[in-house]
């Protein structure tokens, strides 16, 4: 049985030092990207597909409460389920950091194809 290998380009744009092209991720990698290209899009804010995004942006300046921590880690989900269909989530975890004015997100998933548990941490902050 073949194993399926997940690639994309990499949005820094580095160069492949022997090929001159425009390097690659690869499985684990390509996919965290994807997750956090998710996570961090907003409504509208790609062309011609203002359905993909997440509101965890607009949810920042609410209150830190359960409701709101409980909207953002369903907002999350919702966007994954929808538009990563290569994954499936086990756990979300937020942690508010006040001081920082910022929320730490640890999404906890498994690659369809791969038993491997893997962590995407990444951090959302609050911009005035």
């Amino acid at each position: 049985m073949a194993t399926r290998t997940f690639s994309d380009i990499n949005m820094l744009f580095t160069v492949n030092p022997v090929s001159g092209d425009v390097t690659k991720r690869v499985d684990e990698e390509a996919i965290k990207a994807a997750v956090r290209n998710l996570i961090t899009t907003m409504h509208y804010e790609r062309p011609f597909h203002p359905e993909i995004g997440c509101q965890i942006f607009s949810l920042l300046f609410e209150p830190y409460d359960t409701i709101t921590r409980n909207v953002m880690i369903k907002t999350i989900e919702d966007v994954i389920a929808k538009f990563e269909p290569r994954v499936t989530i086990t756990e979300i975890k937020l942690v508010n950091t006040e001081d920082n004015n910022n929320i730490n997100i640890d999404v906890y998933f498994k690659i369809n194809n791969s038993d491997t548990p893997i962590l995407l941490t990444t951090a959302i902050s609050r911009v005035r």
